[in-house]
């Protein structure tokens, strides 16, 4: 996970202007065609620009359930000035969670294994994911929950969703239509204008609004390229 803070600025104005529901503050979605287009990288940095310009706490929402790579990434102090997780808290917010577990195990609290950390120095808060503690032969997928967005939005002024690309996991459409835009994530010279295509047209299907694509160069030395269709 690389901080890409300083180059930013263009994809914070675009969405900036996502006008905020009346339920309360703005979801925000990142993802991508392909596996490895720095997705998470980007959605870190834009969350962390958030929390520095919100009035109430942000929520980065990490939906690919079985790696946790965004607090991971937090763990390994992926920006210098950043703070690393702290204080674990229930964030079932006392709804239907994001997630579902089979074979269902009755009787155990299964809602509440996803947690929201604090990150030190940023009214930031960063989900997880307990898969440590699903039973042998558990899966986790993620599912529509409309009560727990509609809750997030009513304590947090932004959330920023991270969800795996489309050819490894259903999680991004999945969550299509509970976001207010979705930001399409590609490497230069990586996926094809076909493919990127066919994610806005997927996505769009699933009555998501995408709002543009960010052409994002992480090799070597190379720059951000700010290109940002609203």
């Amino acid at each position: 996970m690389r901080d890409l803070r300083e180059d930013l600025e263009p994809v914070w104005r675009a969405t900036a202007r996502v006008s905020a529901p009346a339920a309360g503050g703005r979801v925000i979605m990142f993802t991508s065609a392909r596996v490895g287009e720095g997705v998470t990288s980007l959605a870190a940095s834009f969350a962390c620009i958030a929390a520095r310009r919100s009035d109430k706490p942000v929520w980065m929402v990490d939906l690919d359930l079985r790696r946790n790579p965004v607090f991971q990434g937090f763990q390994d102090g992926f920006a210098r000035d950043v703070g690393k997780p702290g204080r674990a808290y229930d964030a079932s917010l006392r709804q239907d969670p994001i997630y579902r577990i089979t074979p269902r195990v009755e009787g155990a609290r299964q809602s509440k294994l996803l947690t929201a950390h604090d990150i030190d120095g940023l009214p930031l808060l960063v989900t997880r994911f307990r898969g440590d503690r699903l039973k042998a032969g558990q899966k986790v997928r993620t599912q529509q929950a409309p009560g727990w967005w509609q809750a997030l939005r009513g304590i947090s002024s932004w959330s920023v969703v991270d969800a795996p690309a489309l050819e490894r996991s259903s999680a991004a459409m999945t969550m299509a239509s509970a976001v207010d835009g979705i930001v399409l994530v590609v490497t230069a010279d990586q996926s094809t204008a076909q493919e990127i295509e066919a994610a806005r047209q997927e996505l769009e299907a699933q009555n998501g609004r995408v709002l543009g694509v960010v052409m994002n160069r992480i090799r070597g030395d190379a720059q951000f390229a700010d290109r940002f269709g609203a």
